[in-house]
């Protein structure tokens, strides 16, 4: 019982912090006259990726590396193929052609380098963490001074812009928000799933990264629903960023990961790869540049594929 009132708690915190999020990212957009998706891509993309950096952290240090990769492995697929799925289920999504002249090709070349750094010799080492931090640091340089939105924004004219001091108080509140909605729900699944004896491998790839992606569920769904669709695309594109140069590029810093369970290898990395992927052919059809229902239930299909077959 404990462990079903961690989870309820935890989503409501999730909601609560992704709101305040949202209206935080907002307000900083329309206060520093930056580009939305911009916001999304750095300032909430990084918001929603702390619980994944500290679960990641956490089970390095606690000598648990495949709760560790599979947490962000298993965050990336789910936020293309649940949470990017569920979005566009809501509501289409236009695209701009920066969106695969950039945003795309950077998460690609994020998923390529992880795997080719791990793949191979099955750790990813303190060196080999400064490089992915390095290549984020880049990333979001080029970000900053040359990117234009990616996504079509539908500008609300009943916005008013929040004064700084608001705006990043409601940041904070939110990135709180997410912060302790999903240590509540980790500790209630994770506690459910321990109680049925699954591996760390297992609870890592689907609980723990169901848990750690919610954050970026509610603060998408959220932004979707407000019409901010800039931001819940950002979001989701900036969180795999985030997660694999940011959160495994610390974490290696931290404690060397080694891959235990060759499944990792063998199975999981490859469906990372594979929704990264399929991300750009269905922005071109049926309907070019333009993401819609069917696209999402194509990735919502696949990502129950994923949990059919990985735990089959």
């Amino acid at each position: 019982m404990q462990h079903f009132i961690f989870i309820v708690l935890g989503l409501t915190l999730l909601i609560i912090g992704g709101n305040w999020l949202l209206k935080a990212s907002v307000a900083l957009s329309l206060r520093l006259n930056i580009p939305r998706i911009i916001i999304g891509m750095t300032i909430v993309s990084f918001a929603t990726s702390t619980p994944e950096l500290i679960v990641s952290v956490n089970a390095a240090l606690e000598g648990f590396p495949d709760l560790a990769l599979g947490n962000v492995v298993g965050s990336n697929i789910a936020n293309l193929g649940l949470v990017l799925g569920i979005i566009l289920v809501l509501g289409p999504i236009e695209v701009r052609k920066s969106f695969y002249k950039t945003d795309w090709p950077v998460m690609m070349a994020a998923s390529l380098l992880f795997f080719f750094l791990i793949y191979f010799d099955g750790v990813i080492s303190a060196l080999e963490g400064c490089i992915m931090l390095g290549c984020l640091f880049l990333f979001l340089v080029f970000l900053l001074k040359f990117q234009k939105p990616a996504v079509v924004e539908n500008l609300d004219k009943s916005i008013i812009p929040l004064p700084l001091y608001k705006a990043v108080f409601f940041l904070g509140i939110g990135g709180f928000g997410l912060w302790a909605g999903s240590e509540f729900l980790i500790t209630g699944a994770v506690g459910l799933a321990t109680f049925y004896e699954v591996s760390e491998r297992i609870i890592g790839i689907t609980v723990v990264s169901v848990g750690t992606s919610i954050p970026e569920l509610a603060a998408s769904v959220i932004a979707i629903l407000k019409k901010e669709k800039a931001i819940g695309l950002g979001n989701l594109i900036g969180s795999n960023i985030f997660n694999l140069l940011a959160v495994l590029g610390i974490t290696s810093m931290v404690s060397p990961i080694h891959v235990i369970d060759q499944g990792l290898l063998n199975n999981d990395i490859f469906w990372m790869l594979g929704f990264a992927f399929l991300v750009l052919p269905l922005v071109f059809f049926p309907k070019g540049l333009r993401l819609g229902w069917h696209d999402g239930i194509i990735l919502l299909l696949g990502y129950g594929a994923f949990l059919y077959l990985t735990l089959g």
